[in-house]
């Protein structure tokens, strides 16, 4: 527990915010979880400003529908992480029984440009 940090120091983004940043095989085990509990996946990014709180994040390419390939989706994060790379890059999981996100955390924080 002595690894959760408090709110000073930069902005929080959804779910994992208050967490050290995730390593590779962290991030992967995600993936993995998300897609054994059959949600869709989604890649987004934003510019990391304000307007993250804000307003709709862009969406990179379609969801994954039915994607099951946990390096798919690793492929696509990374994809959109070196086409945005000052830019917050996202995954979310919809959930289709409960129409809803059932996860949803930034992967990359991006860099300064």
């Amino acid at each position: 527990m002595s690894d959760i940090q408090d709110y000073q120091g930069g902005r929080r983004y959804e779910t994992f915010s208050y967490l050290p940043a995730m390593d590779a095989e962290q991030v992967r085990r995600q993936v993995e979880y998300m897609i054994a509990q059959g949600w869709n996946l989604a890649v987004e990014h934003v510019e990391p400003t304000k307007r993250a709180f804000s307003h709709f994040w862009y969406m990179w390419k379609l969801p994954l529908f039915g994607e099951t390939d946990v390096h798919v989706v690793l492929d696509e994060l990374e994809a959109c992480r070196r086409a945005h790379p000052t830019h917050l890059v996202r995954l979310i999981g919809y959930d289709n029984y409960t129409q809803s996100q059932g996860s949803a955390f930034v992967v990359y924080r991006g860099r300064e440009a």
